[in-house]
């Protein structure tokens, strides 16, 4: 990607120019000290005198507020200028001055409008950062200083302003009493400051002759090389994915991480000021040998497989495949602003349409007519495609129909982050702008509201996964704290949504495009989660279903960008890309177990003999209950405790139970009670409480149900003999003296429910998961492998009562 540069002719300042301002995606505003304004047409490259101002007003900033910005509409567009006198002056459209204000002593050197219209920023000369109306009425006197303030920008959500002092940056919030954020950031004097308002990102530049990238919280991204020169401007484009950095002689296009994308050096003197249009693919610079730079984003590249299109001039796109070793043009009549290629499927956005392109037919594209004309972000999924536009979300087919337009009280799509934001083939998922600990979750058919996800820290980074149906979507957040977190994102009725921590440290993190795999930049090592699901079905499995690769390749702090069948693509800190291959057995894995094909499934595991393989392996197994598969899984990684469960389950009569238990196998408890209540199981739901000593919980069923009530009493009686510990819990306390106890009598209710239950299987037509006789059994009292595994550790067949907890047996280790 790269910046293509030109000097328009056929108009120019007779003075040194000053500032530029755009007012829509196809022109803009410049001004000088010759004291004229002119307007330029990119498109009809016509040039324009707007106004001449007075000859005592020298201009310094100039900023435009568009009610096509945001969206808030607040009444019309107006120009800011402020100038040299200590004012600030207020234009109409057609170059009227309608209002100037007193706003400071010497110079006003900085004015600019807030991300909402709604105030105005100007600092000065004098040390002073004022906030005013958008009628020119003083708010607050945000600082006071005896050094100048050569800059100043706003948040996004124009609750903090951030404005330089000498060789310091500090972040002022608005509301009061509250203490700013203060540190150096240069060796010399800075002299520009600008705050994206997507990512929240801060690059300043000043007379040290470097630029440096800070977060939101004063700490360092990036620092530059040493220039030639001072930087003199800076600018964000609107979209938040670059900068341009303006020195003498000296244009720099950046990534938004701080490395450069493209330099260019044309004669042009300081640049004074720079400026992006809205649409985020031209720029305007004001030039010290009174020309106009204008300068357009080419040569943008984005990669699927083995097809990569790139944007070669302001109108055309190149579709190259390596598959039939050709390329194709593809001409347009406006200016490309987006392009995205996935699954098959190139979109390619201009200002006004959307053009749907099916890489195996190239010819007829599908066509859309944008609604508001301005496109910010393009994701994709399999089935369909999300356009972020300046007033909504709208989610289409890749035939072109207009599937929802999902919306909720506090969305606006212009500052919404890329990284917030997913989508899947069902699923869209969006970050909320009012609470960022909350997730929004919408079905793209629209029909049905998903309760949105709500987490305890900000969300920094969400994704969905994209393998699967419905049932199967995974929601994966990263917080502020670099945490990675797994949901569930559909939860089962009457049950709450299963959240689980996958990793921390957590730099960046991509989806498998057709499988839910995750690959992840943890720490200084590259992760990938071959079935992060393990972590809801046997958490104890997770770190053998992982494979960790050092990132000594990728250099300090590099970022994934895709995850592509078995090729993850690593952007460096450098900007360099890099590539690393997976294995491709885990995604033959995935496919074998959802056809069903689970003999294919063993045998590919059997013939890999790797232990990562094994476990997701298991893990499969245990989601479908295919106890048989389950059971080969567990023996082959040595997880001989699962085994023998494994077997206990296959012995019991009720296929409700054996889902229960299957529950009960990977620690999920919650699930294993609600299965038994819903079948009507009370006692077995009592039972198993108790065989896992969750001793309030058998209690309350027992009391509930009017059942077995001394049954609790007893065992927790002869659980607590058996540490020499006296009753302290006060519900059994209270009930210790009104329900009587009598073992053989408890025995022998409890034996006529185990009987009760092969009864119920006799008569009721339930199937079992497995009936096939188990494949590894033990003999009692026999040594294996230097373990002894005793005869109530082995199995409960039905026949007798296993006192010890099958599921907390200590594991044992086979060679």
């Amino acid at each position: 990607m790269r910046l293509q540069v030109s000097f328009p002719t056929d108009a120019e300042h007779s003075d040194t120019a000053c500032c530029v301002a755009w007012n829509s995606a196809e022109e803009f505003l410049s001004c000088g000290d010759d004291h004229v304004i002119f307007k330029w047409n990119l498109v009809t490259h016509d040039t324009q005198k707007l106004c001449t101002l007075p000859s005592d007003l020298f201009p310094i900033d100039l900023h435009i507020y568009s009610r096509a910005l945001g969206a808030k509409k607040v009444g019309q567009d107006q120009i800011l200028i402020t100038s040299s006198d200590g004012r600030f002056h207020l234009l109409a459209s057609n170059g009227r001055i309608e209002k100037s204000v007193e706003a400071h002593k010497g110079a006003v050197l900085i004015g600019q409008w807030s991300p909402d219209g709604s105030s105005l920023l100007t600092g000065g000369e004098d040390g002073h950062v004022k906030v005013w109306s958008r009628s020119g009425m003083l708010r607050s006197n945000v600082a006071q200083g005896s050094v100048p303030v050569y800059s100043a920008a706003w948040s996004a959500d124009s609750s903090q302003v951030i404005y330089t002092q000498g060789k310091a940056l500090i972040i002022k919030p608005l509301a009061p009493n509250t203490k700013p954020i203060r540190w150096k950031a240069h060796d010399g004097l800075i002299l520009k400051v600008a705050w994206d308002l997507v990512n929240g990102i801060i690059v300043s530049g000043g007379e040290d002759c470097k630029y440096k990238v800070w977060d939101s919280y004063g700490r360092l991204v990036f620092s530059s090389g040493l220039y030639e020169y001072p930087i003199t401007s800076l600018s964000w484009a609107p979209n938040g994915q670059y900068f341009a950095v303006g020195s003498y002689n000296t244009l720099r296009l950046c990534d938004k991480a701080g490395w450069s994308h493209s330099l260019d050096k044309s004669r042009t003197g300081s640049l004074y000021c720079v400026a992006w249009s809205f649409d985020s693919t031209q720029l305007a610079a004001a030039c010290a040998n009174k020309k106009i730079l204008v300068a357009h984003l080419i040569e943008r590249t984005v990669e699927w497989d083995q097809h990569e299109a790139v944007t070669t001039t302001r109108k055309s796109v190149v579709l190259n495949s390596l598959s039939k070793n050709g390329s194709e043009q593809l001409e347009f009549q406006e200016s490309v602003i987006h392009l995205a290629l996935a699954y098959g499927k190139l979109i390619v956005v201009t200002s006004t349409q959307c053009y749907i392109y099916v890489i195996q037919n190239i010819n007829t594209p599908y066509v859309i007519d944008l609604r508001d004309g301005c496109v910010s972000s393009v994701l994709q999924s399999e089935r369909n495609f999300l356009l972020v536009e300046r007033s909504s979300l709208n989610v289409y087919t890749y035939e072109g129909r207009l599937i929802t337009s999902p919306r909720w009280p506090s969305l606006n799509p212009p500052s919404l982050n890329p990284s917030h934001i997913s989508i899947s083939s069902d699923t869209v998922a969006v970050r909320d702008q009012a609470d960022e600990r909350s997730v929004q979750l919408v079905e793209c058919s629209g029909k049905t509201l998903i309760k949105p996800f709500q987490h305890s820290a900000s969300i920094v980074e969400v994704g969905l996964s994209q393998g699967g149906g419905p049932k199967e979507r995974l929601l994966a957040i990263v917080d502020k704290n670099r945490d990675l977190f797994i949901a569930v994102v559909t939860p089962k009725p009457n049950q709450q949504r299963k959240v689980d921590k996958l990793g921390s440290i957590v730099q960046s993190f991509k989806w498998h495009s057709e499988l839910n795999m995750i690959a992840a930049m943890q720490d200084t090592s590259l992760t990938i989660y071959y079935y992060p699901f393990t972590l809801f079905v046997d958490n104890k499995l997770i770190r053998k279903t992982t494979v960790v690769k050092e990132s000594g390749e990728f250099g300090a702090n590099p970022s994934v960008l895709s995850f592509v069948k078995n090729l993850i693509r690593i952007r460096r800190a450098d900007g360099a890309l890099a590539y690393t291959p997976i294995s491709p057995y885990p995604s033959l894995l995935y496919h074998y177990v959802s056809s069903s094909l689970w003999p294919d499934a063993v045998h590919l595991c059997r013939l890999v003999k790797e232990n990562a393989l094994w476990a997701c392996f298991a893990a499969m197994s245990v989601n479908a209950n295919n106890l048989e598969t389950a059971e080969m899984a567990y023996a082959a990684i040595n997880h001989i405790d699962k085994v023998i469960y494994i077997q206990h389950i296959m012995r019991i009569p009720l296929y409700p139970v054996q889902v229960a238990e299957m529950y009960l196998l990977g620690g999920n408890v919650l699930e294993a009670d609600a299965i038994l209540l819903q079948n009507g199981l009370v006692f077995r739901a009592i039972w198993t409480n108790i065989n896992i000593h969750n001793w309030n919980r058998a209690l309350e069923l027992a009391i509930r149900y009017k059942t077995h009530v001394d049954t609790v009493m007893f065992y927790r009686k002869k659980y607590l003999d058996s540490f020499g510990k006296s009753e302290t819990n006060d519900k059994f306390l209270q009930l210790k003296d009104e329900v009587p106890i009598d073992e053989e009598q408890i025995n022998l209710k409890v034996q006529f429910e185990f009987n009760n239950e092969k009864t119920q299987k006799a008569g009721s037509g339930h199937k079992k998961i497995i009936q096939k006789p188990p494949l590894y059994t033990f003999k009692n009292d026999e040594d294996t492998n230097g373990s002894v595994l005793k005869k109530e550790q082995l199995r409960y067949d039905g026949e007798e009562i296993v006192e010890t907890n099958i599921a907390q047996t200590q594991e044992f280790e086979m060679e």
